[in-house]
């Protein structure tokens, strides 16, 4: 199939900052780490990475903990920043002009083992999200994953959905616990198929409405730490959601349920 000849998609506003991503590196790298040693082409995409190089740079140090030879491309819909991006080029790392199309070095056969999107679907509309999940999962490798979702400004608080190549599988609420004030905090974080479902009869509002109900009663455990609490509260909503890490995750600050009890409508 011929490459279009305009990469699809529209240019974000390429905010980005050191370590904006890490807490969505590390999840990757730890759920996804089986998938990356059993490659046999442990290629990565950091796509639409902003007007600096860094979230790119930091993946592929993250991935080579688990992976010595992973590579990462970043793909950038404005030529400028792939320019600016150049001279940070090295072994495993480059950058290339594109879009949701997901031009790979190597050529058009070639699929991503990992597909990361962050802070890209913000300026679209929640009715073109479907459309755009199909188009990069339709670049994953069989065994891939596609992890689209936001963060604010230096990486305290993420929410991602992470798909495969059938679509969408999970959701994962992620902070720097010491920073919230209660669970629904995050909501202004929801990814963009969701960020305006946060409204009463919508799954999602009726799971932070329970977060938050758990929150506050284990209050008492913020004596302890913050992270303590967190964990209560993730082990309390196993009863009514469904919750797929446990308490190694948790103890990192993330939650992570399965999609379809969240998803519109659910």
């Amino acid at each position: 199939m011929a490459r279009p000849s305009r990469p699809i998609g529209s240019a974000t506003r390429g905010t980005t900052n050191p370590n904006r991503l890490r807490r969505m590196d590390r999840w990757i790298a730890a759920t996804h780490a089986p998938a990356l040693r059993r490659s046999a082409d442990p290629v990565a995409v950091d796509l639409g990475y902003g007007a600096a190089p860094w979230t790119a740079v930091e993946l592929l140090g993250r991935l080579r903990t688990v992976r010595a030879d992973a590579e990462v491309v970043g793909i950038e819909i404005d030529p400028a920043r792939v320019a600016a991006a150049k001279p940070y080029e090295r072994d495993g790392l480059s950058f290339a002009h594109g879009g949701f199309e997901v031009p790979l070095p190597g050529g058009t056969g070639r699929r991503a083992l990992l597909i990361r999107a962050a802070n890209v679907l913000r300026q679209y509309d929640e009715g073109e999200v479907a459309a755009v999940w199909a188009r990069l999962c339709g670049r994953l490798a069989p065994d891939g994953l596609l992890v689209e979702g936001t963060c604010d400004e230096i990486g305290r608080r993420h929410v991602w959905v992470a798909l495969g190549p059938e679509g969408p599988r999970t959701l994962t609420f992620a902070a720097r616990l010491g920073s919230l004030g209660t669970p629904s905090d995050l909501a202004e974080r929801l990814p963009k198929a969701l960020i305006h479902r946060n409204v009463p009869g919508e799954a999602v509002h009726a799971f932070l409405r329970d977060f938050d109900r758990a929150w506050a009663g284990f209050a008492p455990y913020g004596a302890l730490s913050a992270r303590q609490r967190w964990m209560r509260c993730a082990d309390a909503l196993r009863g009514d959601w469904p919750v797929v890490d446990g308490p190694g995750r948790w103890r990192q600050g993330e939650l992570t349920v399965r999609w379809d009890a969240l998803a519109p409508g659910g």
